[in-house]
């Protein structure tokens, strides 16, 4: 997780922060400086000071929010006992309200279809990945030792669980309404990995 993290002043969390929301609103080909900058309630020339350009606070942003979602994840799978309940430990802290969720998943998709085409934006998602799937992989990996999980493959364990949270979130996302949907989508999250881990 070290990779993601950084060293920010307040000042530059509050820009982040505000950045995020902009992201959340309007997607990345909607952001521009002036609407952070109006935002946060700075000059357009503070964002330059602190981040030099555009694609700068964009990928500090991201770096940002992602160190956040897995602290998260970190936080609740050292708080769990047994593999069970670390995964579902890593769900509910995963699926922690509708409108995080929806803002975190709307900016996520844009640093995934970024990835597809610009390097820089390509090596933090991979970086992402990384993590999310050492913490996956980590857990699934106590659960086969405690005769809990049957997996072949734990890397491909852990990839498969990526994909089925990530791959739930995008059907949640075009519910009608994905607020009322919300606690049933995790709940169907975790009975779809506990039967996949444990070979049901």
């Amino acid at each position: 997780m070290a990779a993601l993290e950084a060293q920010l002043s307040p000042k530059q969390e509050h820009l982040l922060r505000c950045t995020y929301q902009v992201l959340a609103e309007g997607g990345l080909r909607h952001l521009s400086l002036q609407r952070v900058a109006d935002r946060a309630q700075v000059s357009k020339g503070i964002l330059l000071y602190y981040f030099g350009t555009k694609e700068n606070l964009v990928l500090a942003t991201l770096r940002w929010v992602l160190a956040r979602v897995a602290r998260r994840i970190y936080a609740a799978v050292r708080r769990a006992r047994t593999p069970e309940e670390k995964i579902q430990a890593t769900i509910d802290a995963i699926f922690v309200d509708p409108k995080a969720n929806r803002d975190f998943y709307l900016v996520y998709t844009d640093l995934l279809s970024s990835a597809a085409r610009q390097h820089r934006f390509q090596e933090l998602s991979a970086t992402f990945r990384g993590i999310v799937d050492a913490v996956y992989g980590q857990t699934i990996e106590e659960g086969v030792r405690a005769g809990a999980f049957r997996v072949r493959d734990v890397q491909e364990a852990a990839a498969v669980m990526r994909a089925l949270v990530d791959g739930l979130f995008l059907q949640w996302l075009q519910e009608p309404d994905p607020e009322a949907t919300h606690a049933q989508t995790r709940e169907r999250c975790k009975h779809a990995l506990f039967t996949y881990l444990r070979g049901s």
